[in-house]
This record gives C-alpha cells, structure tokens and sequence, in this order.
C-alpha cells in the first residue's frame, strides 16, 4: 500500500506593493540624512583688565595750603578778611578779635541792607491803588502789597536777630552754642550769622519740635 505524500499549505498570493512615500516625506528625509556643518566657532572674549595696582602714589597728601592765605590774618584787619583766609586760620584763633571784627562788619553790612529794602518797601506801600480802574490789576497789586508786608515781617524779626547776634560779639559769646557752649563753626555762621545752636543742637531741636509741636 504506497503512502501519500502530506498535504502542504497553497502558497500564498503575493500582497500589494507598499506605496511609495510621498515627495515631501523623501525630501525631510534626505535633509535628515545629510549632516550639517559645524556652527563657526565664537570668537573668544577679549582678556579683562585689571585694575592697575594700588601704589603709594594713590594716596599722596593733598597739596599744602597756600602760606599767603592761610597768613593773611596776621597782616590784614578782620573786616577786610575773605572767607577763604578767614577759613584758612588756624583753630587756636577761633572767635579771636579779628573774627569777631569779622562777623561784626557782615552783621552790620546786612542789617543795613534790610533797612534800605524796608524803605523802599515804605515809599512802594504808600502808592494808592484805588486810583486803578480795572479790579484785577488792583486786586494784583494789593496782593503784591500782602507779599511785601510778609516778606518785610521776616527780615524784621531777621533785623532783631542781627542786633542779638552783635550784642553777643560784644559779651564775647558769639560763635558758640546757647545749649552745649561749643563752638558753632566757621562755616555754619558763614552760611547763617544769626546761628545761636550748633548744627547738632538744632537738628535736635527741630526733631523735637516735629514730634511734640511748638
């Protein structure tokens, strides 16, 4: 009895080819497919410099001050002094009679220049403004009038100021504080020679006022 061979599996169909990737998808992946050239190099940072050293030369002393200024005062009278060579005196001559006849001269100087203003303030007040037609050009002028009697109330109390200030000259007590007796300093009583207080002592005295009131 001969044997059959074993049924084997039909072979199958051949299936459909696979489509061919579109245009666009071959061009991505040809440009994938190159390599792009290395970025150019960044030019290195240019090197930092140092701060020079630090030498002797870098604190040399300030020039010296002038000898003919800083000896005017023992040839010149105080009234004729400058700032500058009252300020170049040394701290030993400090409320010497030469400064005094200093600030004495300016004292005097300004209270004669507050009188001259007031009388001209006078001769301006007594100008009659009823004789201006236009309301507004009186009502200017009078309010004129109300600033100049303002500014006159300052400068008067400024003028009893002044008259203090020369009697302490002459008892010897001007230049130094009314509250810790030291000196006030050249340069504050430049700026203000009616000062009664040091800079410290009224800095103090306004923070007072400012937390409790006059």
């Amino acid at each position: 009895m001969s044997k059959t061979p074993a049924s084997r599996p039909p072979p199958k169909a051949p299936g459909p080819k696979p489509a061919p990737a579109p245009a666009r998808v071959r061009e991505t992946r040809k440009a994938l497919a190159t390599v792009a050239p290395p970025p150019p190099p960044v030019p290195a940072a240019p090197p930092r410099r140092l701060p020079e050293r630090v030498t002797m030369e870098t604190f040399k002393p300030a020039a010296k001050a002038d000898p003919k200024l800083a000896n005017a005062w023992k040839t010149k009278p105080g009234r004729e002094l400058t700032e500058a060579e009252l300020l170049a005196m040394p701290e030993s001559e400090y409320m010497s009679d030469q400064q005094y006849d200093f600030f004495r001269a300016r004292l005097i100087a300004l209270k004669d220049d507050l009188l001259s203003n007031a009388g001209e303030t006078t001769e301006h007040l007594r100008e009659d403004t009823s004789i201006v037609p236009d309301p507004a050009d009186r009502a200017t002028i009078e309010e004129e009038h109300a600033l100049e009697l303002r500014t006159r109330d300052r400068e008067r109390k400024l003028l009893k100021k002044i008259a203090q200030s020369l009697s302490r000259i002459e008892s010897r007590e001007y230049g130094y504080c009314d509250e810790t007796g030291e000196p006030i300093g050249l340069r504050r009583l430049l700026a203000r020679p009616t000062a009664t207080l040091s800079l410290e002592a009224q800095q103090r005295r306004e923070l007072k006022q400012k937390m409790f009131g006059d």
